[in-house]
């Protein structure tokens, strides 16, 4: 992987920690910087029992991301979290993990005024 595509991979991945912080209220910042190991989450979250993939390509690989995702979770929810330029971020789930990943964030509520309707970041 070359250098660019590596700081865009950083730089999506605080983009990506900036976004859940505004959508869920909660403390999320890049994981590989404090957790260090290859299957550390891209991104750490106060929410707990997911495994975040943050992908920031304009290629997107859907099942060899979702792979990866899966194989570094553990116990975990595999969540790939993707974004293209200029266009809003959206979630890889399975189908079947999707009521364990609904009970989880059941109990995360944003504050009223952390998620506004008309903010979907589209940040180059």
């Amino acid at each position: 992987m070359g250098r660019f595509s590596r700081n865009k991979g950083k730089t999506g991945e605080r983009e990506l920690a900036h976004e859940l912080t505004r959508v869920f209220g909660v403390t999320a910042r890049r994981g590989v910087q404090f957790q260090g190991s290859p299957d550390s989450p891209d991104v750490v979250t106060d929410i707990p029992g997911i495994h975040i993939e943050c992908k920031r390509t304009e290629r997107f690989r859907l099942y060899e991301a979702l792979e990866q995702a899966i194989a570094d979770a553990g116990t975990g929810v595999p969540l790939v979290l993707h974004r293209q330029n200029k266009k809003p971020w959206v979630v890889v789930i399975r189908l079947d993990d999707l009521p364990r990943l609904a009970a989880i964030l059941s109990v995360f509520q944003p504050p009223p005024d952390s998620v506004q309707e008309d903010d979907h970041a589209t940040v180059d």
